[in-house]
């Protein structure tokens, strides 16, 4: 397969997410990139329909693309659980939808991420003792330009889940997820370790090799 090469320059990051943007910026500081967020813009964040990861991740990412006319980046990420058969997956995010009620008496966004590590967790724990706690983190990234070229990258990271959540330096259900050969999750661990084992650092090395 011929990959379109990515020349330096203005590229959208078509997320809402602080810790994602935070993730990507730094994946992407070597190689000229001029980043702009989709958030930071004002745009919407369009309606993820799909029923894949690579399908959500093309439905931003074109949605940035339309609306400025550059080429745009996106990330659809998850956490899947193999006791629940890839739960919460595609849902991930929803999994931490506070209530409207929730969402307006604390302010902020709508997302409560210490809720959806305990949805999962509940779940587990409905299984008894001995349920499997093995899983993973995905990245899929869409990649998009203006006259509908698209590429598409996946990067996975295997581990289990832990409880009580721990530590403080991770966004998301890092403070639950152990990475394969660690003994303290990503939120333990940091950003700058994470970036280096990560499922998202997974992807954008096929992606760097790919495209720059």
């Amino acid at each position: 397969m011929t990959h379109r090469k990515l020349e330096p320059g203005r590229l959208i990051i078509a997320t809402h997410n602080k810790g994602k943007l935070a993730e990507i910026d730094a994946l992407l500081a070597p190689y000229g990139m001029t980043t702009e967020a989709a958030g930071d813009l004002g745009l919407p964040e369009p309606e993820e329909t799909g029923a894949t990861f690579a399908e959500n991740a093309l439905i931003k990412a074109r949605s940035a693309c339309e609306a400025t006319g550059c080429v745009s980046l996106a990330d659809d990420s998850g956490l899947c659980v193999d006791a629940l058969d890839g739960a919460p997956g595609i849902y991930t995010a929803d999994w931490a939808e506070k209530q409207p009620f929730e969402a307006d008496a604390l302010g902020g966004e709508g997302r409560d991420w210490y809720l959806a590590m305990g949805k999962v967790e509940g779940k587990l724990a409905e299984l008894g003792p001995r349920a499997n706690r093995s899983g993973y983190f995905i990245s899929t990234l869409a990649l998009v330009w203006p006259d509908g070229h698209h590429e598409i990258f996946e990067g996975r990271a295997m581990g289990a889940l832990t409880w009580p959540p721990r530590g403080t330096l991770g966004f998301g259900y890092d403070p639950v997820f152990v990475p394969e050969g660690e003994t303290q999750t990503y939120a333990e661990l940091g950003p700058q370790h994470k970036l280096k084992h990560d499922h998202r650092t997974n992807a954008f090395r096929k992606m760097v090799a790919a495209v720059f």
